[in-house]
């Protein structure tokens, strides 16, 4: 069995579906026995590449190889040995949690007193031996979230792809999840993780791709990514968010870049790369009776990077495209 350096390699992907080019010459290079993160909103192209890598839809130009197998030529081969959990669950709702691992243990052909162990034992492994006798339709977000991803490991593959599989997650599931995949990285399976939570990426993957448009638009590590757009990010808190809007607006004028509201409606950031200057903006501040509670010059977070490559925030992103539509 072939053991490549790196478990996915590929160029110039691309689909159409009609008119529409959702994956638009997608590169990525995968390093086997690790996370790879594909970084992107809704509508990116980072499920349609996964379709592709996963030998579901065929690309209409391009090359790839994934475990050293022709992604169009040896889709039979490649099959035996990757899996897939998709943004959805795909087991049974009124089978059990017990029965639908069975149900697939028996198809993946194991047989006998195998089949119950290999179930009992994901069960075990995934936190679901309570809930083995409910039915799935029965089960929290989370539970059928682990549910899903052990079904995908009835037979553990060499290369698991995980379409966001944290989307509407608690966070205590979404560790979980997390937990879940270290554990399988440690074990020397390789996983394509595509997400569109920056923390998630920025927790698990050695690297990164960031996908817009249906093209990747940067890549590297997570650190790399930072550093690629610029020496540090000043965060600023002020005492009253009324007065945010004319502190962006002068800030920007000061420092010649564009100022990020954050999530918190007192806060906001922006991508400096001359501390002096940044100083000397935020004593402006102060004079233009505009209250500071507190400020800081750190790293910027893997959102004010998306911010950075595209201009606006992931969740931005999604917001204008339901607007759009």
């Amino acid at each position: 069995m072939s053991h490549p350096e790196f478990a996915i390699e590929s160029e110039g992907l691309v689909k159409h579906f009609g008119k529409t080019k959702a994956v638009n010459g997608v590169d990525l290079r995968v390093r086997a026995g690790t996370v790879y993160g594909v970084l992107g909103p809704n509508g990116a192209g980072k499920t349609t590449t996964v379709r592709m890598l996963a030998t579901l839809i065929a690309p209409d130009a391009g090359r790839a190889t994934v475990l050293g197998h022709d992604l169009v030529r040896e889709g039979d081969a490649l099959r035996r040995r990757i899996s897939l959990t998709g943004q959805y669950a795909s087991v049974d709702e009124d089978l059990t949690g017990r029965e639908n691992l069975m149900l697939l243990a028996k198809l993946q052909g194991f047989r006998g007193i195998d089949v119950k162990r290999r179930a009992d034992d994901l069960l075990e492994a995934f936190d679901l031996t309570d809930a083995a006798t409910k039915q799935a339709k029965d089960y929290s977000g989370g539970m059928r979230r682990r549910l899903d991803i052990a079904a995908s490991l009835v037979v553990v593959p060499d290369l698991l792809f995980l379409d966001e599989p944290t989307t509407g997650l608690d966070p205590r599931s979404r560790n979980q999840v997390w937990g879940i995949v270290r554990a399988l990285v440690n074990d020397g399976t390789t996983v394509l993780l595509t997400t569109q939570y920056l923390d998630e990426a920025d927790e698990l993957a050695a690297r990164i791709a960031v996908i817009d448009h249906g093209t990747v638009i940067a890549e590297g590590t997570s650190a790399e990514l930072k550093a690629s757009v610029g020496s540090g990010t000043l965060h600023v808190n002020l005492r009253d968010p009324a007065h945010r809007e004319r502190a962006g607006q002068l800030l920007t004028e000061r420092l010649g870049v564009v100022a990020h509201f954050e999530t918190d409606p007192a806060a906001l950031s922006l991508q400096v790369s001359d501390t002096a200057r940044a100083a000397e903006a935020l004593a402006e501040l102060p004079r233009a009776n505009i209250p500071v509670a507190g400020f800081s010059l750190g790293q910027p977070s893997l959102d004010e990077v998306f911010f950075a490559l595209t201009g606006q925030t992931a969740e931005n992103k999604e917001e204008n495209k339901e607007r759009a539509q």
